[in-house]
């Protein structure tokens, strides 16, 4: 139950009355910030109350929704005293608050971020807040808001720096794992640990760390079951078939994407999209040229009934971008050339932020399908003037994999000059 004079009632009737749906809203709001992504989602968890808007979003609110600062202020004021008031008649009726077990829940998690560490006024204030009760209540909506920032995906910037800038936040998120919480919030915060360690375990997977982003992956998946959300966990497992599938292993990710894609359910969603995706690239890579063929036209049916979330370009979205970038790879692996052309030029016309790992891998696709066209020579040609021009903080990882792959299937002179270029580098 919602406070009645509240933020989530405020917010839900003005945009009724404006007679907008959520996903208008949030590009009312996208709009209101100058074109940067506003996720809906963080809207509807502000309607129902699942999460407040910290004092960040207050002008952004009062601009979009066309009311004062203060009121907006006011409303989520009421909606704090109105969440005091509950719990003080849940305590008086003897319900213990839950806990989260973070050896049950997350334990990979305080592992991997261990080397992060906080030390001196860090330690008093952790002391600090275990002895408030309410004190989890801002860590809580920094990771919600820093789980939003971080889907967005890298936006030109190369993984290694991404995931520094994450390095503090997987700290907090290690502590606020160690601390009891209300029932209530168990849910939202083991969604918001999937989410950002699956987004950690991409990282790695991009960087070439293969263990460490299996083993985020693992805690990810984790998470995800312990929330009971369905779509994260099958976005978890689509996601991590792509480690197997971009390293050699495509057996192993075609049975995780096609537990991905039960977990998705029937209804459309990004999650479903990208666990065919991910199938047909793995079918293809293994000879399974019709059952890829099956999942490519999976993915298109689904693609095409995306709504604007599903379809919003983030790491949990499925945009036509990436749609395209998919089924370029399957199309190339089976050696469907004109197809594979086709979707490359489509991924590329969609492609308008700098994303360098994107654009090398799309052109790398392209030279393979020059070599199953039978012009190795302009394959090598093609992949070395690529990997010449990839900025150093790019040539590790996904992208090196990919080129040596390419180089493994080439022979004679091509194999040799695309193997002096990756090894001056």
């Amino acid at each position: 139950m919602m406070a009645p004079d509240g933020i989530g009632v405020m917010l839900r009737e003005n945009r009724e009355l404006a007679g907008l749906t959520r996903e208008e809203q949030a590009l009312v709001l996208q709009e209101a910030q100058g074109g940067q992504w506003f996720d809906p989602e963080n809207l509807k968890r502000w309607e129902t109350e699942r999460r407040l808007p910290t004092p960040v979003w207050n002008e952004l609110l009062a601009k979009g929704y066309g009311r004062p600062v203060e009121e907006i202020v006011r409303a989520v004021a009421a909606s704090r005293r109105w969440r005091r008031l509950q719990r003080m008649a849940a305590n008086s009726e003897g319900r213990e608050d839950a806990k989260v077990n973070r050896r049950q829940f997350l334990g990979v998690a305080a592992a991997a971020t261990g080397t992060v560490s906080l030390t001196g006024i860090a330690e008093a204030r952790q002391g600090i807040n275990a002895g408030l009760s309410s004190s989890d209540a801002g860590d809580l909506a920094y990771l919600d808001g820093a789980f939003e920032r971080h889907r967005g995906g890298y936006r030109g910037r190369p993984p290694g720096l991404v995931l520094t800038q994450m390095a503090t936040d997987l700290d907090l998120l290690r502590d606020v794992l160690s601390r009891p919480h209300p029932v209530t919030a168990r849910v939202d915060l083991a969604r918001t640990a999937a989410g950002i360690t699956g987004l950690v375990a991409i990282i790695q997977h991009d960087r070439g760390d293969q263990r460490d982003s299996h083993g985020w992956f693992a805690t990810a998946e984790q998470a995800a079951r312990e929330s009971g959300d369905r779509h994260m966990l099958a976005w978890v497992l689509a996601r991590h078939a792509m480690v197997p599938l971009n390293y050699g292993a495509p057996n192993t990710a075609a049975e995780l994407a096609i537990r991905a894609r039960a977990e998705a359910g029937r209804a459309p969603s990004a999650a479903a999209a990208l666990a065919s995706a991910v199938t047909a690239r793995a079918l293809a890579s293994v000879g399974d040229h019709q059952g890829a063929l099956r999942a490519v036209a999976d993915a298109r049916s689904i693609a095409e009934r995306l709504d604007a979330t599903q379809a919003a370009d983030t790491w949990f979205g499925y945009p036509l971008q990436k749609h395209h970038v998919h089924l370029s790879q399957a199309f190339t692996l089976m050696s469907r050339t004109r197809e594979a052309n086709a979707e490359q030029e489509a991924a590329l016309a969609l492609t308008h932020s700098p994303s360098v790992m994107t654009r090398a891998l799309l052109a790398i696709d392209a030279a393979a399908c020059l070599r199953a066209d039978g012009d190795s020579t302009a394959a090598a040609d093609m992949a070395a003037e690529v990997w010449s021009q990839l900025p150093d903080a790019y040539r590790d990882g996904l992208v090196r994999s990919r080129t040596e792959a390419l180089q493994q299937s080439l022979s004679g002179m091509a194999h040799t000059r695309l193997g002096e270029v990756l090894a001056a580098s």
